[in-house]
């Protein structure tokens, strides 16, 4: 299975990116040492892992040594080595949005607005911690509904995270865009 992992540390200058070789990885600790060693001194330091234009993993590491994990299906875990090691021992993601973070409840309701509800995954299973964004600019909500819909591949997702964030250039030249 193939993947990309554009890990990202902020600094007090801003942010800094590279590519992330996860080869040889067996626990998640190991992945963590690859991203901290990125920028030793970053306050935040973030990994983004797209599979097979099928599943996103984000993980968070902090200054205090804090690490959290998303995943946007636990079906990744099943599917590769890598994906076991991410997301193999992750709790599910809390799914339920309160009424106000719905996409529902947001639309205005004149009926011509349909587009903006997004197509869910029926099968997709999130777990991990969906908040871990939050103080970054993006609720759980908004990062649920960004991996549920149906339109999205990871690295679209990807990009619309790290613009929200404000290292959006930097991992899109990791791709070469």
């Amino acid at each position: 299975m193939s993947y990309f992992a554009a890990a990202v540390a902020r600094e007090a200058s801003g942010w800094t990116a590279a590519e992330l070789d996860l080869t040889g990885v067996v626990e998640l600790d190991d992945v963590a040492e690859r991203l901290g060693d990125l920028e030793p001194d970053a306050q935040t330091s973030l990994l983004f892992v797209e599979a097979d234009d099928a599943y996103l993993v984000i993980m968070r590491l902090d200054e205090s040594g804090d690490l959290r994990v998303f995943g946007s299906d636990s079906a990744y875990a099943e599917e590769s080595r890598l994906g076991q090691v991410l997301v193999g021992d992750l709790k599910p993601a809390p799914t339920e949005l309160d009424d106000e973070e719905s996409p529902a409840a947001r639309r205005s309701g004149d009926g011509d607005d349909e587009d903006e509800t997004p197509a869910a995954d029926p099968d997709a299973d999130p777990v991990g911690d969906s908040d871990l964004l939050a103080d970054l600019g993006i609720s759980a909500a908004r990062l649920l509904e960004l991996c549920a819909h149906g339109g999205l591949l990871p690295s679209d997702v990807t990009a619309e995270l790290c613009e929200i964030i404000g290292c959006g250039d930097e991992v899109e030249e990791l791709r070469g865009v």
